[in-house]
């Protein structure tokens, strides 16, 4: 059980590493593409590395599963989830994009009593609301420069914990590349479904940033923007299994605050690539959600942080 703890802990830092590596590639492109379309692309890019991970892990057949319901209805959680957290990078700086995105793993402590039975206490839903302080210090509602993308970048939050709840539920019978399989076939099932919608209903422009990196139609790219698109295929195929990895091996409620890691990746790849400085709130804002997560798995190691009885059991096997 420790090791896999050890190893679970281990392949969520490095994926998010490698996920955050997406962000300045998608955010140099979402002035002149549309989200769709670099989805569409890095799924393509993606989608024969992940055939031969599947294959050599545990076979295609392995995709012919019985979950197969399930981890559809993950994949595309999935995808609504990356679609409006690129959509928030569209508009925000990144280290406020994902600053707020970091509630996640705050939202994930918080739903793994209801749904997985994972033994959360008052003190850790005590620090999701430290952690929503945080998110009010950040976006500063009232001071008149409040951007509405921020709330894309919570929503994904919630819909990327949820996701990986149910990683954690799944993960007995699932290999991480056969859930990476189905998420990059949503990626790109979604996105072709998305562009089309807008295509017939005629909408092609829109005035926030946001909104128009996902309206706009499709264009033929230039080749140092493929190349940065395509580089998203392969970043996101090896994200994509460790992060599904990482939740298959641990408790969620333990291994989720690693994903704070994060934070020393985002507001250095603003500075190099856009010369973006964070604000003095978004730095305190950032470090109360992170303090949050902190606390919240301080509180479970002191406790010992023994998975419910039962309802994990076979995961921890």
């Amino acid at each position: 059980m420790q090791n896999r703890m050890v190893l679970g802990i281990l392949s969520l830092c490095l994926g998010v590493l490698v996920f955050s590596l997406q962000d300045p590639l998608v955010k140099a492109v979402s002035s002149g593409y549309p989200v769709t379309q670099v989805m569409a692309i890095r799924a393509i890019v993606a989608l024969p590395i992940l055939i031969v991970l599947v294959q050599v892990d545990v076979g295609l057949k392995a995709v012919l599963s019985k979950r197969a319901g399930m981890l559809t209805l993950r994949a595309f959680i999935q995808f609504s989830s990356y679609t409006v957290y690129y959509l928030a990078i569209a508009a925000l700086p990144l280290a406020d994009a994902v600053a707020l995105y970091f509630m996640a793993p705050l939202f994930i402590m918080a739903m793994a009593g209801p749904y997985l039975g994972e033994r959360v206490s008052w003190k850790t839903l005590a620090t999701v609301l430290i952690g929503l302080v945080g998110v009010l210090v950040m976006v500063r509602p009232g001071a008149g420069v409040f951007d509405w993308a921020a709330l894309l970048s919570l929503g994904s939050a919630f819909l990327y914990g949820f996701s990986q709840l149910m990683a954690r539920r799944i993960g007995d019978t699932e290999s991480s590349t056969v859930m990476a399989f189905y998420q990059n076939g949503a990626y790109l099932s979604g996105a072709v479904a998305v562009a089309a919608v807008f295509h017939v209903a005629g909408i092609t422009h829109a005035a926030h940033p946001s909104v128009e990196f996902l309206v706009r139609p499709w264009v033929w790219p230039t080749m140092p923007d493929f190349l940065k698109m395509a580089a998203c295929g392969f970043v996101a195929s090896a994200g994509m299994i460790l992060l599904s990895q990482a939740y298959r091996m641990a408790p969620a409620n333990r291994v989720a605050t690693f994903e704070y890691t994060g934070i020393l990746w985002s507001p250095l790849w603003g500075f190099l690539f856009f010369a973006e400085v964070p604000r003095e709130t978004t730095v305190l804002g950032a470090a109360l959600i992170i303090g949050a997560g902190l606390l919240a798995l301080g509180g479970g190691r002191r406790r010992g942080a023994a998975p419910a009885a039962g309802a994990v059991s076979s995961e921890a096997a």
